[in-house]
């Protein structure tokens, strides 16, 4: 078995050929957004305030699941209900 010594310089020069690659893969990937929302991240995707997204949600506007007392709101729903807003 041999062993193969290596220098600090060519550690570094590893370091960032991976820290590129890692970048690119990250960039390259195609990031999915959430399948489900909390009422928190909603008001901030709608900019609204929590009565105006209680009042959705009572409306019928805007259709949700609550499990143990939390609202979880489809993304599909969102991007919906933007795309109503922006045609309106």
């Amino acid at each position: 078995m041999q062993i193969e010594v290596l220098t600090k310089e060519e550690l570094l020069k590893f370091k960032s050929e991976l820290i590129q690659e890692i970048k690119q893969a990250i960039k390259s990937e195609d990031v999915q957004p959430k399948q489900w929302l909390r009422s928190s991240e909603v008001r901030d995707l709608l900019k609204i305030s929590s009565g105006t997204l209680q009042n959705l949600r009572i409306k019928g506007i805007l259709r949700y699941e609550k499990v143990g007392g939390i609202f979880y709101y489809a993304y599909t729903d969102i991007v919906q209900l933007l795309g109503e807003i922006g045609n309106s």
